[in-house]
């Protein structure tokens, strides 16, 4: 397993020259919107994942496969970009570039993301009503939501942005509740 710390002195600058790129071709939305499709794939796919970063497939086996994967829809640079990584062997710190590029990109355009955790799928309504109380707590310009459905908050919402988090969960109540009354 790769360390964080290692990962992240890898990502860094390969995320940093993708940014470098797309901005020089006014493309950081583009990339970033491909950026975010691939990483949907790659954590969709535990197979893909095994594949790409197995030292044992031939170079060649992995640019094929991505250039199949990614068809004519995704922009040039970035096929170039994954090309290589394949090449310099650095694939396997794909996805971590990828989240570290969409960060980038969120601190560029002044937005947040807001991880937001809750029992039920949230309505489109309570979604803006979650990013309106983000963006006043964080002056913000925009909010990047990122929804997970956790069954056992019973009910309620977690919400998660940078290192602050609003447990407005009902488990969250009752854990709180517990602590107080076993306190006393």
């Amino acid at each position: 397993m790769k360390s964080d710390a290692a990962t992240a002195e890898i990502s860094q600058p390969y995320a940093q020259a993708l940014l470098s790129i797309a901005q020089s071709h006014n493309l950081t939305e583009e990339v970033g919107t491909d950026a975010r499709t691939l990483l949907g794939l790659l954590t969709g796919s535990q197979e893909l994942t095994n594949f790409l970063s197995n030292p044992f497939v031939q170079v060649e086996n992995k640019k094929n496969l991505l250039k199949q994967l990614l068809g004519e829809g995704v922009n040039p640079y970035l096929r170039n970009f994954l090309l290589l990584l394949v090449d310099r062997k650095r694939i396997a710190f794909l996805a971590p570039i990828l989240r570290q590029y969409l960060a980038l990109l969120r601190q560029l355009n002044q937005t947040v993301l807001a991880e937001i955790t809750s029992a039920i799928p949230l309505t489109e309504t309570q979604q803006q009503a979650i990013t309106e109380r983000v963006i006043a707590l964080t002056n913000a310009r925009q909010v990047e939501i990122e929804t997970k459905i956790d069954s056992e908050l019973i009910g309620g919402v977690i919400i998660k942005v940078g290192s602050q988090v609003i447990d407005a969960s009902l488990r969250g109540q009752l854990r709180r509740l517990s602590l107080r009354l076993s306190s006393n």
